[in-house]
């Protein structure tokens, strides 16, 4: 029988090595995340294992996993002891070894198998770790399936069945490579800078790139699991400014960054303007709308007005859903709506058929972008950016706010803009025209002028966007509002980055 977990153990001690820690904030909204060694350990993770198959047999899903890692100093260990976890529990793993998150996903179709877990802490900080987990590809988890695991594990109730399987893929890298390479070329040889953070997608990324005919200028690339000079996350302000100086340097036409485990791309135009990834988003949604008119798009709660309100979507009569922030959720959606295409502000773009699978992948993604200037040779990627209609938006802010309680003050700042917009009151001097809630609150001006707040689903954070269609001033009116609300919540803290 194996040993229900504890919340915490003290390392180097008897009972850290003797029983499973396993904290339970780790179980989000739609993956695992927790500081390895501090929050988890080993014996955490096979428990883990020992979780995911149990509900595997639970939901009647054929007992075959594709498993993976990103490229971690301690991911491979990691994955090692949720092997032995799924082993115990009856499972047959198929391993790949180190990948990206998008290949995992990929090897579910290429060697039809029905569930995934993928060791990756995504774009956080080294010492995080996580689990990307589905059963139902393209699907991952959602709410319904992380409560459920998270009952089983913390209960130790596991049905170890015993007698699974374990064998290692080799080479599956090349047939990945083979699957978004076996294409025509471009037409030309786009000069891109491909940033990677020293993380897994420099051992991928720029190859694929120069297969497609692209003349590509690769910017730490060298695997570093240090991550010496900033963190691989194109959403970073240092990741970004660092691909943008090397586009000016070398003269590239546009310069992607990708995050650490592959699933997705930052852009950086030709004339180092950092495009925040939604309104990457609407370029490409514009381009991917004259190829398949009135098709459906969806987009995460965080995106620019644009997708509602911009005349060539309009013209081509595309049609958008705002939806839940979330690469589960969105991912989700898009398999509902049969959504040629699901955006993130974050940078997590959900290519459905006839482009892709239906999950996030950073190089379909950047193949997309690079086919968007394939078909525009008169255009350069700034000139793209500025046929968009003008606004003024924000990066994603994170401040502090401790998973404990995050939801709460996200709930109580819900119900302040309620209370605001049902007495009448403005924000930032205007009336309030709508307060969206399918994901904390986006509250509305009547000038467009927008700013949400909700509970970060894989840190221990809230998110903070805003966006006006009418000037830099009024986005920084609506950011002191937003913040003047939050500030009323003592358990919120400093921001990453602010405006």
């Amino acid at each position: 029988m194996f040993p229900k977990p504890v919340p915490f153990l003290e390392p180097n001690t008897f009972a850290y090595e003797s029983s499973p820690m396993v904290k339970p904030t780790g179980f989000r909204e739609y993956d695992a995340r927790w500081l390895f060694e501090k929050e988890i350990n080993l014996m955490g993770m096979q428990a883990l294992g020992m979780g995911i198959g149990t509900l595997m047999h639970e939901r009647g899903v054929r007992p075959d996993i594709v498993v993976a890692h990103d490229f971690r100093g301690y991911s491979a260990q990691i994955k090692m002891a949720v092997v032995n976890g799924l082993l115990a529990a009856g499972i047959n793993v198929h391993d790949i070894g180190l990948a990206l998150s998008p290949m995992a996903y990929f090897a579910q179709f290429a060697l039809d198998i029905p569930a995934v877990a993928m060791i990756t802490a995504s774009h956080n900080d080294n010492g995080w770790t996580g689990v990307k987990m589905g059963i139902d590809r393209p699907l991952t988890f959602g709410p319904d399936e992380m409560g459920r695991l998270k009952e089983i594990v913390l209960a130790a109730a596991f049905d170890l069945k015993g007698s699974g399987s374990y064998r290692f893929v080799d080479g599956f890298p090349e047939i990945y490579f083979k699957d978004l390479t076996d294409r025509a070329e471009l037409k030309r040889p786009i000069k891109v800078v491909a940033a990677c953070g020293n993380g897994t997608a420099g051992a991928f990324a720029p190859r694929i790139l120069e297969a497609l005919g692209a003349e590509v200028i690769p910017l730490d690339a060298e695997l570093d699991h240090t991550f010496p000079r900033y963190n691989p996350n194109p959403e970073d302000m240092k990741m970004l400014h660092a691909l943008r100086d090397k586009v000016l340097e070398t003269g590239a036409e546009v310069g992607l960054g990708f995050d650490g485990d592959g699933d997705r791309c930052g852009v950086v135009d030709n004339e180092g303007e950092e495009i925040f990834a939604d309104k990457v988003g609407v370029m490409l949604a514009r381009d991917i709308s004259a190829l398949h008119p009135n098709c459906q798009f969806v987009v995460d709660v965080k995106s620019t007005g644009l997708f509602h309100t911009d005349p060539v979507l309009q013209a081509n009569g595309a049609k958008t859903d705002y939806f839940k922030t979330g690469h589960s959720y969105i991912k989700r959606r898009v398999v509902e709506l049969d959504a040629i295409v699901g955006f993130e502000k974050s940078g997590h773009y959900f290519f459905n058929a006839p482009i892709g699978r239906g999950y996030d992948d950073g190089l379909v993604s950047a193949i997309a972008i690079l086919d968007m200037l394939d078909r525009n040779p008169d255009k350069t990627m700034a000139d793209l950016r500025r046929d968009l209609p003008k606004t003024w938006g924000s990066p994603t802010m994170a401040p502090k706010c401790a998973d404990e309680v995050k939801y709460e003050v996200v709930d109580r700042v819900v119900a302040r803009f309620q209370d605001m917009k049902a007495k009448g009151e403005t924000i930032a001097g205007h009336p309030v025209k709508e307060l969206i809630t399918v994901n904390g609150v986006r509250v509305v001006a009547d000038d467009g002028t927008w700013g949400l707040v909700r509970a970060s689903s894989n840190k221990p954070e809230l998110v903070v966007v805003v966006e006006s269609p009418v000037s830099e001033d009024r986005l920084r009116a609506m950011f002191k509002a937003v913040d003047d609300i939050l500030r009323e919540n003592p358990e919120v803290g400093e921001y990453n980055q602010t405006l």
